[in-house]
Order: C-alpha cells, then sequence, then structure tokens
C-alpha cells in the first residue's frame, strides 16, 4: 500500500471550508477510483494559522497514477481547494505501509 502525503495551511475559516469541500467534494469522488483504499485529513492550529495534513491510501503507484496523472509528485489541488487556502505543497510525497495496523489481526 502506498501512502500519499501532502500539506497546506489556512486560516481558521479556510481550513473549516477545506475541510466542507473535503468531506463533500474530495472524498466522494476518491471512492469512485480503483485502487484508492482510505483517507484522512489532519489538521493542527498553530500560532495563528492552521496546517492541514492530507493523506491518501492506494493500493500501489498505478492506482495513484490513475488519480494523479502521470506525474504522481504532482499536487492535486481544485480551484475550490485553492480559494481556501493560503498556502499548499505543490508536490507529494510517497511513501510504502510497511505496517497497517489497522488492518493487522491479533
Amino acid at each position: 500500500m502506498i501512502a500519499r502525503i501532502w500539506h497546506a495551511t489556512a486560516t481558521a475559516d479556510g481550513a473549516d471550508a477545506y475541510r466542507e469541500h473535503f468531506t463533500g467534494s474530495v472524498l466522494p469522488a476518491l471512492r469512485e477510483l480503483d485502487g484508492h483504499r482510505g483517507a484522512y485529513l489532519l489538521r493542527r492550529d498553530r500560532d495563528g494559522h492552521v496546517e492541514l495534513q492530507v493523506i491518501t491510501l492506494w493500493e500501489s503507484l498505478d492506482a495513484v497514477r490513475r488519480f494523479a496523472g502521470p506525474d504522481v509528485e504532482a499536487a492535486v489541488v481544485e480551484p475550490e481547494a485553492r480559494a481556501v487556502l493560503t498556502d499548499f505543497d505543490a508536490k507529494v510525497a510517497h511513501h510504502s505501509v510497511v505496517i497497517d495496523a489497522l488492518a493487522a489481526s491479533p
């Protein structure tokens, strides 16, 4: 499994708006993609701004490529998201998931 990790910053209101965009538009679209295995939106309020981290899970880099296109490191940031964020990474990081404790059984 591959974890695709992306960072952004926003105001508190912008972070709330991004959460609505994420739950209303991004998640439903991701759930339709073959090879998508889950997603997390993390929030950290800090010094007058909000740090956001998005982690999406994929069965393979080929699945990521079907989502992101040929440049798998390019961030996919829709205009609605750009409008509410103060800054965001243009590139994403990919990590191989070595242990998935949620899927592991005793």
